[in-house]
């Protein structure tokens, strides 16, 4: 089978379900993928934008959790393909298809809809987590897991040694048979030849179809099985199935300012959120959503440019080193090091450094800011300080143990 065919007969199915409880405030309106990011799109813009890039146009966005602000952003934005050539973006919200139960795990949440995956008449079916940033092209690893004969194939991305015991971590032998998985270890296995490195799962998995269908109608009857892919299915599949390891650095886009680093990141805490949001103020960001052979789509609304008001001594409309989108107004203020998102506006007198600035927020007049995540449509009033007193914004909003404080309009409220 070439590879353009193999392409049509594989179904991406993004897992987008999810609340992400470690984002706080973030998730309480809204599922994880559906959090803004990187000043104009949302996390599942990425996995979406993959997809596509890579030719792979039968696409099914399971939801569950709080998926209105998803599903209306997917209707919106990602309406684009042709049916008629059996090309689809799908909503496969929870439906109880096989009893009363909601999805109880990644694999359960792939059993509930075996039957729409049997009418896609799909012979591979790409299983991707719908709340990671990064830039990859799934029809390399589709090559490799033909070319392998392989049952199952699991993206995997080499971290440090002494970081592995936040992850699932693969052993393999030379050729990247998977010989065993071990979830989050004390003592986790190495690379073959390099000591310092272990490779850890990325929650990315591509099935043969009919394989798929025989273990998840086995693991829904398990009684003991907590129906998910990595704690449960993985590790079965070690010793009785071909299990292969792909190598997320040969399917990853490269960055030509960094050609060593495959550019992945689980955005599930804030820190981690904020981070991923910082390092796009930088001079030459790890991710580069400029490249034009890889675009990051999303929904697109008219919005005017940014702008910025006032030239006096003490009143000055500035963004340095920062992110600004579109519709936003910096008025007779100081913006550094920042990413505000679209329709944002930082009133006169105020600084706003090392900081998250989600959509439709009004930061009002002198107003101080530092490592600070303001979530949508939230106004702060005149002169707050927020991310200079520890005890005080631990009082008033939530702050991390990392030292990012996190404002919603409820936050706000309740001060008023």
């Amino acid at each position: 089978m070439d590879l353009n065919t193999a392409r049509m007969k594989t179904l991406s199915l993004i897992l987008a379900g999810g609340r992400g409880s470690r984002l706080k405030q973030l998730t309480d309106n809204r599922s994880k993928p559906a959090v803004p990011i990187a000043g104009k799109y949302k996390i599942i813009d990425f996995p979406l934008s993959n997809c596509i890039n890579s030719g792979m146009r039968k696409i099914a966005v399971l939801t569950q959790y709080r998926s209105h602000t998803l599903n209306q952003h997917v209707q919106r934005g990602w309406n684009f393909l042709r049916s008629d050539f059996n090309e689809f973006i799908e909503l496969w919200p929870a439906q109880q298809q096989t009893g009363s139960d909601w999805y109880r795990g990644t694999a359960d949440a792939v059993y509930q809809n075996l039957k729409m995956i049997n009418e896609s008449k799909s012979e591979y079916v790409l299983i991707l987590a719908g709340d990671h940033v990064y830039k990859q092209d799934y029809s390399i690893m589709l090559k490799e897991h033909i070319e392998s004969g392989a049952d199952v194939s699991v993206a995997c991305i080499e971290v440090p040694v002494n970081e592995a015991d936040q992850f699932g971590i693969m052993h393999v032998d030379e050729s990247d048979n998977i010989i065993a998985f071990e979830e989050k270890p004390s003592n986790p296995p190495t690379m073959p030849g390099n000591p310092n490195v272990s490779l850890a799962s990325m929650g990315i998995y591509l099935f043969n179809a009919k394989f798929l269908q025989s273990h998840l109608q086995v693991d829904a009857e398990s009684l003991t099985s907590s129906h998910d892919f990595g704690k449960d299915l993985i590790p079965y599949f070690v010793g009785s199935s071909k299990i292969k390891a792909h190598h997320f650095s040969r399917s990853s886009i490269p960055n030509e300012n960094y050609p060593d680093r495959a550019y992945w990141r689980d955005v599930g805490t804030l820190a981690a959120y904020w981070e991923s949001n910082m390092d796009l103020t930088k001079l030459v960001p790890e991710l580069d959503l400029y490249d034009e052979g890889w675009p990051i789509r999303t929904a697109q609304y008219q919005r005017p440019a940014a702008k910025f008001n006032y030239n006096y001594e003490e009143r000055i409309g500035t963004a340095l080193n920062s992110v600004v989108s579109a519709g936003c107004i910096v008025s007779g203020s100081t913006v550094e090091q920042s990413i505000l998102f679209n329709n944002v506006r930082v009133n006169s007198y105020s600084h706003v450094k090392k900081s998250v600035i989600l959509p439709g927020c009004d930061i009002g007049r002198h107003c101080r800011l530092d490592r600070v995540i303001v979530d949508t449509d939230t106004k702060i009033p005149e002169g707050i300080v927020i991310g200079e007193d520890a005890a005080l914004d631990a009082e008033r909003f939530y702050r991390s143990s990392d030292g990012i404080v996190l404002v919603t309009q409820e936050m706000i409220n309740a001060l008023l």
